[in-house]
């Protein structure tokens, strides 16, 4: 539609002859990003800043002659799956709330030849998790046991699971505020949440019966759900039964618990000396 009172827009005759051939040789191999600052907006837009950070050099590629129209695309799509998936990975282990972010891989087996390496590898490639099976390491203190059981949980939010690391005592002392604010449903919800409980330093001293009644809702809710739990102890599993105060509390909740567990004892020399900052060399 027009309007009067506007002059017509001419249209400019075609000069076959750039002003410039030197610009106009500039101008294709600038960037896309610069040349049309509106797809950098778009690509905001749409939450899809994976591709935008890697536009301008999956964009030379193409110019170059290395990638097709569809290779292109793809390539783009990855890159924005890619940076979805860091940043969700990202939000899970801060979720976890780990002592120290630790990996299997940063673990030196060859420190301690006691340790039962096979058994521990073999449980990284986490089909316990999958089954809703359990773990418990238990041994002598200074092993590595916490160690290996965070970097048990560092390879389950890898591969996309929820995992939450508490200190068993602490757990504890939250589920007690829970019976004094009346929010100890809620609270237990939230334990029994999460795809991996990893229990730290379990077993360190006698329960009383509150805390012995709130580990078997815990335990036996997670349980039935199929939720696996790690568990680190120094005492073995069966000098468990012992630290509850009621025999029958003890035997319920440590036989669904043990029997469903894979059981890895840790022994040797502490693994802590080897964690420790070296000595740095002084000059005179």
């Amino acid at each position: 539609m027009t309007t009067t009172g506007t002059t017509s827009r001419k249209t400019p005759c075609h000069d076959p002859r750039p002003a410039n051939p030197r610009h106009a040789d500039k101008r294709r191999d600038e960037p896309m990003t610069i040349l049309r600052p509106a797809l950098a907006d778009s690509l905001r837009a749409l939450k899809l800043s994976g591709m935008l950070e890697t536009l301008d050099a999956r964009l030379a590629r193409a110019q170059g002659g290395d990638l097709g129209y569809l290779e292109f695309l793809q390539i783009l799509c990855d890159d924005e799956i890619t940076r979805r998936e860091q940043v969700a990975m990202g939000r899970r282990l801060r979720r976890a709330r780990f002592d120290t972010e630790t990996t299997l891989e940063g673990f030196d087996f060859s420190a301690n030849s006691k340790l039962p390496a096979a058994q521990i590898r073999d449980l990284a490639a986490l089909r316990w998790l999958q089954a809703g099976e359990s773990i418990i390491l238990y041994g002598a203190v200074g092993v590595g046991k916490t160690h290996v059981a965070q970097a048990m949980g560092h390879l389950a939010i890898r591969a996309g699971a929820e995992v939450r690391f508490h200190k068993t005592s602490r757990i504890l002392a939250d589920l007690a505020g829970g019976h004094a604010d009346r929010t100890f449903d809620k609270r237990l919800a939230a334990h029994v949440k999460a795809d991996l409980l990893i229990l730290d330093d379990f077993a360190m001293r006698e329960f009383t019966p509150g805390q012995a009644d709130d580990l078997y809702e815990l335990i036996s809710q997670r349980i039935a759900e199929g939720r696996s739990i790690a568990i680190t102890a120094n005492r073995a599993p069966q000098d468990w039964y012992p630290l509850f105060p009621n025999p029958v509390v003890a035997e319920s909740l440590l036989d669904r618990l043990i029997n469903n567990s894979h059981q890895v004892f840790m022994n040797g020399p502490s693994y802590r000396p080897n964690k420790r900052p070296r000595a740095q060399a002084t000059t005179q």
